[in-house]
């Protein structure tokens, strides 16, 4: 009897250590969200050793990029209106993809009420890549690990472009009126597109006989050259040689020029950009009687 009562009391003692470890185990650790534990005196969702944002950066479609291409990537505090980054990376060039990359910053700049991302651009000429959707980062759940797409934006050319296009199938609807000149070794029509009184469009063709043929499209906005598409041939009736484009913002900026020959596209040079706007001032002019409207 005396050995059954020892056994029962040794045993009760063994659980008592038992739960006196685990109670010790269980006060230096504190729940965190998604059933995790955290080190205790930390906040749920701000690691506390987390000193670094890494990641990849991939574009949605490839292109061919130029060496001047630059990828900017900055850890930003989106709920702070201006705030400073909090780290930043430059990789010049940025020529080929994936880009893998890390940020580090200071822990104790994390404010895990906030909301933090991950910001990329990269840039290459008027080109624009940048990101469809947010990388959130760090606090409220959010990993220390992302993946970002970058997608291409439209340059100010194309978007230009894309505009004049617009306006270029709406001509059928406008006020039409042409007009002749017949010079010294040139035979010149066109037709003009108002409105609301307005020159929005006009179309010229230009016979320089032996010297070859030219068809061009002539956008004006307020007045002033717009868009210009001028097309080379051997003859009216021939395959265009080639196909110069330029186009100007609102300020007169030129953001676009390109020359088409072959199948390939070059950079228009800006002399021959000048020449066109010279000629859709002149012939804005010839065509208005000097109104310009």
């Amino acid at each position: 009897m005396r050995r059954l009562v020892w056994s029962l009391m040794s045993v009760a003692a063994l659980a008592l250590a038992l739960a006196g470890c685990s109670n010790s185990s269980d006060s230096s650790q504190t729940a965190a969200p998604g059933g995790a534990t955290a080190p205790a005196g930390t906040t749920a969702g701000a690691p506390a050793n987390a000193n670094a944002v890494t990641g990849t950066v991939t574009l949605r479609d490839a292109s061919q990029l130029s060496a001047s291409a630059k990828l900017d990537i900055s850890l930003v505090n989106v709920s702070a209106q201006d705030a400073a980054p909090l780290a930043t990376k430059t990789i010049s060039p940025a020529t080929t993809f994936p880009q893998s990359f890390e940020l580090t910053f200071n822990p104790a700049d994390i404010d895990p009420a906030a909301i933090y991302t991950v910001k990329a651009v990269l840039t290459d000429g008027d080109r624009k890549y940048t990101m469809p959707i947010q990388a959130p980062v760090l606090t409220k759940g959010s990993p220390s690990q992302v993946s970002i797409q970058l997608v291409a934006e439209q340059t100010p050319g194309e978007k230009e472009f894309a505009a004049f296009t617009a306006v270029q199938k709406q001509i059928g609807g406008m006020k039409i009126s042409s007009g002749t000149k017949l010079e010294a070794n040139v035979s010149r029509g066109w037709q003009v597109f108002r409105e609301a009184g307005e020159v929005k469009f006009i179309r010229e063709q230009v016979d320089f006989g032996d010297k070859g043929f030219t068809s061009t499209d002539f956008a004006f906005k307020d007045g002033k050259p717009w868009v210009v598409v001028q097309q080379h041939k051997a003859s009216k009736d021939a395959k265009p040689t080639s196909t110069d484009r330029a186009a100007w913002s609102q300020d007169g900026t030129l953001v676009l020029k390109t020359s088409e020959a072959g199948g390939k596209t070059s950079p228009l040079g800006d002399d021959a950009a000048a020449d066109l706007q010279k000629q859709a001032l002149a012939i804005l002019s010839l065509a208005t009687g000097g109104k310009g409207k």
